[in-house]
């Protein structure tokens, strides 16, 4: 009996043990101010409770004005989930980041560009010679730029760089302390309704490969790969609902910027709601088409091992 009733007691003391390892995961993700389904996620909070079924919580850090700074906290081990741009992450790995690529959201047309002020001389790309350009380093703005200079035949060093995270770009562009600005949602919508702003040219017709991603620490994913499932599985749901439902989507994505997302909601939505896919070999290889553009432009040292980053989150 005494026998019988230790073993009991061991089982429950086991049972105990193994739930408050379990609920003491903590899941740490970087939201960023953008028009992407984890911000609903966070919004209505459905990604919290998903994870609280399978005891982990949730714990958000933010907001990150860009990928770039972003990456580098993961990259410190500060944070295990965050979203970015596709160019910020061939250079983070290119780096050496331990970033795995889970999911994939192709930029919309739209939704990237290089801007110029409403009464810029600025007609063409080839007008930007000579001039100054914001763009955020080794990111999003940087890569629109450069396929600009590019198309146009125009070398690099043929216009000044200006690199600004996209928060601070603002007060530049309207002060007229830079002549254009390379940039993507939801500060593209901001820069033509509110600061005047001029689409000089948008990711479409610059031949942009560029897109939205979601992205984990190699360390997390390798302990914890059903929970980047059910982060997953949530981000779908939130991207058929919004799809469903743009303007509501933009709102939301509006609100989150704080006074200056005013009046731009339903800008947002008809541009933004496009589709959360796994990544396989076509999304790969645009990723592996951005490493080859900044390799060639010098702006990495070498391409990484793609397929190392990233994960097929259909298995």
């Amino acid at each position: 009996m005494k026998a019988l009733f230790k073993k009991a007691l061991l089982a429950a003391l086991l049972a105990t043990s193994v739930s408050a390892q379990a609920e003491d995961l903590q899941l740490r993700i970087a939201y960023l101010r953008g028009p992407t389904d984890l911000a609903l996620a966070k919004e209505n909070g459905s990604l919290d409770r998903a994870l609280a079924k399978e005891h982990v919580k949730v714990k958000w850090l933010g907001p990150f004005a860009a990928a770039a700074p972003a990456y580098e906290a993961l990259n410190a081990g500060a944070l295990d989930v965050t979203t970015g741009s596709s160019t910020a992450f061939v250079t983070a790995i290119a780096a050496g980041s331990p970033l795995m690529f889970f999911a994939y959201q192709a930029m919309p047309a739209d939704g990237e560009g290089i801007v110029v002020r409403d009464d810029s001389p600025i007609k063409t790309i080839q007008d930007l010679k000579g001039k100054k350009v914001a763009v955020n380093k080794g990111g999003t703005g940087e890569y629109l730029l450069s396929r600009a200079l590019q198309t146009a035949g125009i070398p690099e060093n043929a216009v000044q760089k200006e690199y600004l995270s996209p928060a601070d770009t603002g007060t530049a562009f309207v002060g007229r302390h830079v002549d254009a600005w390379a940039i993507w949602d939801p500060y593209l919508t901001l820069a033509r309704k509110d600061y005047q702003g001029r689409l000089l040219i948008n990711g479409h017709n610059l031949g942009s490969e560029n897109a939205a991603g979601y992205f984990v620490s190699q360390a997390f994913y390798q302990q914890h790969p059903q929970v980047i499932k059910t982060v997953y599985a949530v981000l779908q749901q939130q991207n058929a609902w919004a799809k469903a439902h743009p303007h509501e989507a933009g709102a939301i994505w509006a609100q989150q910027m704080g006074p200056i997302g005013k009046g731009l909601g339903d800008g947002l939505g008809e541009v933004n709601t496009v589709p959360v896919t796994p990544i396989g070999d076509i999304e790969k290889q645009h990723i592996r088409n951005i490493a080859q553009w900044y390799l060639k432009q010098g702006l990495i040292k070498q391409i990484p091992d793609i397929d190392a980053h990233v994960i097929d989150i259909t298995r």
